[in-house]
C-alpha cells in the first residue's frame, strides 16, 4: 500500500489534485484509514492516474474524464468532440487577441463625418429579439447577416451594384414599426444596403424589399474591430451620446450600425437642438 505522498511522487499528481480526484469520484484511493483520514493506493492504480493525466491534459473537464475511464469504447468520439470544442475556442481567443490589438494598438476615436445622399434597398429582419440578452443578441446578429446576404443576391440578380456596407437599425421608421417593436411582436431591425442601379434594375427587385432614399446628413461615428456584442454596441452608443457638439446632439435612437467585415461602425445623425 503506497501512501498519497509515495503515490503523489509516483505519479506527479500534488496531493491536493488526489484529493481532489477522490471527491470527484475520479481516482479513489484502495484504502481510507478511518480514525486518521489517510489515503492509501494500491501500485496497480498508477496506470488509471497516468490516463486521467492524459486526458486532463487535453483540456477534459473532470466529468468528461470520468467518462472516457467508464466508457472506453467511446473515448475516440468523446475525444474527436473535445478537440472540435478546442478548435472553436482557439478560433475565438485568436479573435478576442485581434480585437485586443486593435484596440489598444489605437484607440477607437468618435469622428465627424458627412455622408452624402444615396440609393438603398430597406428589408426588415423577421423573427429577430431586440438583442436584450447575449443569446438574444447572437440570435439577432445572425438573422441580420442572413437577411443581408438574401439582399445582396437579390440586389445582384437584378443587375444593381452594392455599392457600400450594408447596415441594420431599429425598426421604428414608421408608427406601425414603433408599435410592433414596443410590443415586443417585431420586427426589431431593418437591413439596408446601399446600391446603385438604374429604374429597369430597382423596378426588378423583389417585392419584400423597399427602395429608398438615404438623405444627405452629418453623423458622428465609432469603429468597433471585432465581432459585435451587447457590450461594444452599448459602448458605441454611450460614445457618441457624449461626445460634445455645440447646439447640437446625436440622435443615438435612430442610429445605423454599419457592418463592416473586421468589425462594426456605429453611426447616429447630428441634429440640432432647435430642429
Amino acid at each position: 500500500m503506497l501512501s498519497i505522498s509515495e503515490f503523489s511522487d509516483m505519479c506527479h499528481l500534488p496531493p491536493q489534485t488526489l484529493r481532489y480526484y477522490h471527491s470527484e469520484d475520479l481516482l479513489v484511493p484502495a484504502r481510507v484509514d478511518e480514525q486518521t483520514g489517510y489515503r492509501g493506493y494500491l501500485f496497480e492504480q498508477v496506470e488509471q492516474a497516468m490516463l486521467i493525466t492524459v486526458l486532463r491534459g487535453t483540456g477534459m473537464s473532470v466529468k468528461l474524464v470520468r467518462r472516457a475511464l467508464d466508457e472506453p469504447d467511446a473515448t475516440p468520439d468523446l475525444l474527436r468532440q473535445h478537440s472540435a470544442e478546442v478548435e472553436r475556442r482557439r478560433r475565438a481567443q485568436d479573435e478576442a487577441i485581434r480585437d485586443a490589438r486593435a484596440f489598444f494598438h489605437s484607440r477607437p476615436d468618435v469622428r465627424r463625418r458627412h455622408v452624402p445622399e444615396m440609393t438603398v434597398v430597406s428589408k426588415p429582419v423577421p423573427g429577430t429579439p431586440a438583442g436584450r440578452t447575449p443569446h438574444e443578441w447572437d440570435e439577432a446578429h445572425a438573422a441580420i447577416t442572413a437577411v443581408v446576404q438574401d439582399v445582396r443576391k437579390a440586389v445582384e440578380s437584378c443587375g444593381a451594384v452594392v455599392s457600400g456596407p450594408p447596415w441594420q437599425t431599429m425598426a421604428n421608421e414608421t408608427p406601425e414599426q414603433r408599435r410592433h417593436a414596443l410590443a415586443g411582436e417585431g420586427p426589431c431591425w431593418l437591413v439596408k444596403v446601399p446600391v446603385t442601379a438604374d429604374e429597369d434594375a430597382l423596378a426588378a427587385l423583389p417585392g419584400d424589399v423597399e427602395v429608398q432614399i438615404f438623405e444627405a446628413r452629418d453623423e458622428l461615428s465609432l469603429f468597433l474591430p471585432g465581432t459585435t456584442s451587447i457590450a461594444k454596441h452599448c459602448t458605441a452608443l454611450s460614445r457618441l451620446a457624449r461626445h460634445p457638439l455645440d447646439d447640437a446632439y446625436a440622435d443615438i435612437a435612430r442610429a445605423r450600425h454599419l457592418l463592416h467585415d473586421d468589425g462594426v461602425e456605429t453611426a447616429a445623425q447630428i441634429r440640432t437642438l432647435d430642429g
